[in-house]
């Protein structure tokens, strides 16, 4: 399964690269900037939203959107920068988006200090951005498609009819249809985390004027999106074990063979996500079902 807000971060993702990296870098881009494929479902297929940046040493840009707790939150961001640098054979920073103070996790501080019991102690560094910490500027005056974000990062709700004006205002003016749509649907989304839905619908019901335009339209189209996101923000963990659970019984499949009706009654009962993660990483060990799962 998905995570929440897969869909909102990767067309925000894919309306404007240029417009990340050059965010994040405080730069243009070097050369050209590409969304890859970031396919490493050997493993897990979460970590979708990349990029290339072409520079005379090319690299790759990994973001991660992250609206909830998650006790192994930085083992799995660590484990998608590894096999991303596997997979594309290039250097790749790491760069975790907390879309809300929910997501505010002691653990993710930018550094992880691995201490093993035995050889040296190494250090994993990514960087992280409290959206809510930010000033709202920084998303109104950057790309297009960094606006979204904006709504997130106000002081309080007094200040939102200014934010939302002022994206309003740059839309109308530097944005075509299609794109405009795009953009006003994901702040729908992403605005469902952090303010109750009758002011979300005051806000940009305000912002279209006539609900015959394409953006509006746009909203309502994505309207049930939007609810299915914030109910699977309520349930992230949920949303890693059905995805663990997806995952070991996909590539167990092609290892042992359909599984029986009491494997998988036995991995639908499992709600730890590391106890789900150690299978999986057991699988190329294991001969089979009941030797992964300890069945008798």
């Amino acid at each position: 399964m998905s995570k929440p807000f897969d869909a909102t971060s990767k067309d925000l993702l894919e309306a404007d690269p240029a417009g990340w990296v050059a965010y994040l870098t405080s730069a243009p881009p070097p050369g050209p900037v590409t969304v890859v494929d970031a396919d490493v479902s050997t493993v897990t297929a979460e970590a979708d939203k990349v990029i290339r940046v072409g520079a005379p040493e090319p690299w790759i840009l990994h973001l991660e959107f992250q609206a909830n707790t998650d006790p192994w939150f930085v083992p799995r961001l660590l484990r998608y920068n590894t096999l991303l640098y596997c997979r594309h054979e290039l250097l790749v920073s790491s760069v975790v988006f907390l879309l809300r103070s929910a997501a505010n996790m002691t653990a993710v501080t930018g550094s992880w200090v691995v201490r093993p019991p035995v050889g040296p102690e190494w250090v994993y560094k990514y960087r992280v951005i409290r959206v809510w910490e930010c000033p709202p500027d920084d998303f109104l005056s950057g790309a297009l498609a960094m606006m979204p974000l904006a709504p997130l990062a106000a002081p309080d709700e007094a200040a939102l009819p200014g934010i939302v004006q002022r994206m309003d205002e740059r839309i109308r003016a530097e944005a075509d249809d299609p794109l405009a749509a795009k953009l006003w649907a994901s702040t729908y989304v992403l605005m469902g985390l952090r303010y109750n839905d009758v002011l979300v619908a005051r806000l940009l019901d305000g912002v279209q004027q006539m609900e015959e335009s394409t953006t509006y339209q746009a909203i309502l189209a994505r309207g049930e999106a939007r609810g299915e996101a914030r109910g699977e923000a309520r349930g992230e963990v949920k949303g890693h074990l059905a995805g663990e659970r997806a995952m070991i019984l996909r590539l167990g499949s092609k290892k042992f063979g359909p599984p029986p009706t009491k494997v998988t009654a036995a991995l639908a009962a499992i709600t730890d996500l590391a106890r789900l993660e150690d299978l999986g990483d057991r699988l190329l060990d294991a001969v089979g079902w009941d030797d992964l799962l300890g069945i008798e």
